[in-house]
């Protein structure tokens, strides 16, 4: 970008109010500088420009043809100042601009997709830029302003802010037609006998399944045989919506089929805590309104219970 002399700004204040007010007399009142102030920065104006703006009598000012076509410029140009300082004011009181978020693949789909699309609706100039992934994201490598993590390390660097969005639920579900072809299970050793979906990791080896024991005691876990292996939640609800077999979901993610009736809740005095929910956000972008706003909506709207 070309350097800008800052001295070409100089004087057209006192030169627009002057012209506008036909006296340096007034213009001095209502910029709070004395006559002789004005009157002397406006003739630094007309030195450097090397043209007469005004023609001067005892009782008027008036402006010359080259200060008419100057104050046309000067007055375009305040103007266009006051307008964007005046987005930027209106930037600084709701949300506006872009906004990159990183979020769990399934819990970004089902729960801050419907979220975020009533916030955008709610404020037009807010432009979210979205990130689907499972990974724990860098958020000062990949300009990150927002994102929910699913687990991970508690402690955190000082540069990020966090709130907690709870903790996930975990249960055991199934459709009605496989219970009503497979019989319902009473018991964890009973899953022995049943097909089992579960999540696989990227090694290959498949998530425990954890469960609480009636007496209140610690959680404990299993190891299911599985007939399903899926790296994916999503997958692994449709599944057990088609009656494939029972798997341990999060609340959040089975919420919806569990109201439609499409699977049922089992085991229920199995159900256990599962991983935490945290938003994070780089401390030095905590003062925005994008930043601001969406953070309180998250954790508004996205609590975990």
């Amino acid at each position: 970008m070309t350097a800008f002399p800052t001295e070409r700004l100089k004087g057209i204040v006192p030169f627009v109010q002057a012209a506008d007010a036909g006296s340096f007399t007034a213009a001095a009142q209502q910029l709070n500088l004395t006559s002789s102030a004005v009157s002397k920065s406006v003739a630094r104006l007309e030195a450097r420009l090397g043209v007469p703006l005004f023609e001067r009598t005892t009782r008027r000012l008036m402006l010359t043809d080259a200060g008419r076509a100057f104050y046309e410029t000067c007055t375009g140009i305040l103007q266009a100042l006051a307008e964007a300082e005046s987005v930027l004011a209106a930037q600084m009181r709701e949300p506006a601009g872009a906004v990159r978020m990183a979020l769990p693949a399934s819990f970004g789909r089902r729960c801050v997709v419907p979220l975020l699309a009533r916030l955008a609706t709610q404020y037009p100039d807010l432009r979210p830029h979205l990130l689907f992934a499972d990974r724990f994201v860098d958020l000062a490598e990949e300009g990150i302003d927002l994102a929910v993590r699913i687990g991970g390390p508690p402690d955190l660097p000082g540069s990020l802010a966090r709130r907690e969005l709870g903790r996930e639920r975990l249960i055991f579900c199934a459709a009605p037609a496989y219970l009503a072809r497979s019989g319902t299970p009473n018991t964890i050793d009973a899953l022995r006998d049943h097909a089992c979906i579960v999540y696989g990791r990227p090694d290959g080896s498949s998530l425990p399944w954890s469960y609480a024991l009636e007496d209140g005691g610690a959680a404990r876990h299993v190891v299911a045989r599985p007939r399903i292996v899926a790296g994916d939640a999503e997958a692994q609800l449709a599944f057990v919506r088609e009656g494939l077999g029972i798997a341990q979901l999060a609340t959040w993610l089975a919420r919806e089929d569990l109201e439609a009736g499409r699977i049922v809740e089992i085991l229920g005095g199995s159900a256990t805590d599962g991983l935490p929910l945290t938003l994070l956000w780089p401390v030095a972008r905590q003062l925005t309104p994008k930043v601001n706003v969406l953070a309180q909506e998250f954790e508004a709207k996205l609590w975990i219970r």
